[in-house]
């Protein structure tokens, strides 16, 4: 068996430690504005927003800029999940 050498204190280092990326649950009801969805999910967050009101209307703001961006949406049940782009949102159990 070869000699494999593996510090693992040296690779934590060369980790990224200003990843603050967080799962951001909130209410899209047209009383934020699309700004600060698109920001959160430009920093990396994924959003998970209850719907309450036509999706359709209330999602115009920020669903072409977070897709433009290499984002994703997806719509499941009473709800919006909002991907940062490298994150997927796997559906194969839906």
């Amino acid at each position: 068996m070869s000699d494999f050498n593996l510090n693992l204190s040296e690779a934590e280092e060369h980790l990224d430690d200003d990843v603050e990326a967080e799962v951001v649950l909130g209410v899209l009801d047209g009383t934020t504005d699309d700004a600060q969805w698109i920001e959160a999910v430009e920093a990396g967050n994924v959003l998970v927003l209850a719907v309450e009101g036509d999706l359709n209307e209330l999602a115009t703001g920020f669903a072409r800029p977070v897709k433009d961006m290499g984002g994703s949406l997806t719509h499941f049940r009473r709800f919006l999940v909002v991907a940062p782009p490298g994150v997927d949102i796997n559906t194969d159990r839906l």
